[in-house]
């Protein structure tokens, strides 16, 4: 897993990851991402970002969930 793009200073957003040290959280970019349906509209609203940052951010999340089980409510 190659994440060249997300890094973590404590001296920035209080360490959390953030998109090539921009004060741009990984969390901010997944949030971003339910609410613009594709990821030009997003680029568009973080002119900034780019397409690798937000596959970089995708996979760090996935990565994070891998072992985890999320028990959710009867549907």
């Amino acid at each position: 897993m190659q994440l060249d793009r997300i890094t973590i200073d404590p001296s920035v957003m209080n360490g959390q990851p953030c998109i090539r040290g921009m004060r741009l959280t990984v969390r901010r970019v997944l949030e971003a991402l339910t609410v613009y349906l594709t990821w030009d509209e997003l680029i568009a609203e973080y002119p900034d970002l780019e397409k690798e940052d937000i596959r970089q951010a995708l996979e760090l999340a996935a990565h994070n969930l891998d072992d985890e089980v999320i028990v959710l409510g009867a549907a």
